[in-house]
């Protein structure tokens, strides 16, 4: 584990490429969850979406997209590069979101994520809840279908 501080920051446009490497190395091909430049471009333009980066020595190591709609926010995305999973990278992301969202009056944190993801451990240690599930949502290159978990947490 790295010694260097950990840091988090809001991203912008300028951060596009670091988001699609990081999308390209985060997410398993066989579920076709990372999402197209001009998708993270078209949602960034929108009123009430952030980008949260975080970076160690001027290295980009993971980053959230988070949506806020009134006095609720829904987590788009959280990618950690692979080499640095584990090393609370997911955990500081996950904080700082919920933090921005007390911070903008948003009472309740909304996210999906695929059964048997690995995240969905993270996401029960931070306060998550499963609230929701949509039977085969998601497709495996296999064939096999799996249920998408809707989850949610107060932010206050």
């Amino acid at each position: 584990m790295s010694t260097l501080a950990l840091d988090l920051r809001e991203g912008d446009a300028r951060d596009l490429d670091q988001v699609e490497r990081l999308m390209a190395a985060a997410f398993d091909p066989r579920w076709g969850e990372a999402w197209t430049r001009n998708q993270v471009i078209g949602m960034l333009s929108l009123p009430g979406v952030w980008l949260t980066i975080a970076e160690r020595g001027g290295s980009s190591l993971g980053f959230a997209l988070t949506r806020a709609t009134l006095d609720e926010a829904e987590l788009l995305l959280l990618a950690v590069a692979p080499q640095a999973r584990r090393g609370g990278i997911g955990a500081a992301l996950l904080r700082t979101v919920v933090a921005d969202c007390g911070g903008r009056g948003i009472a309740t944190l909304h996210l999906e994520v695929r059964e048997g993801n690995d995240a969905i451990r993270l996401y029960k240690q931070h306060g998550f809840a499963k609230v929701g599930e949509r039977r085969d949502y998601y497709r495996g290159a296999d064939g096999k279908s799996y249920a998408a978990l809707t989850l949610q947490r107060p932010t206050r």
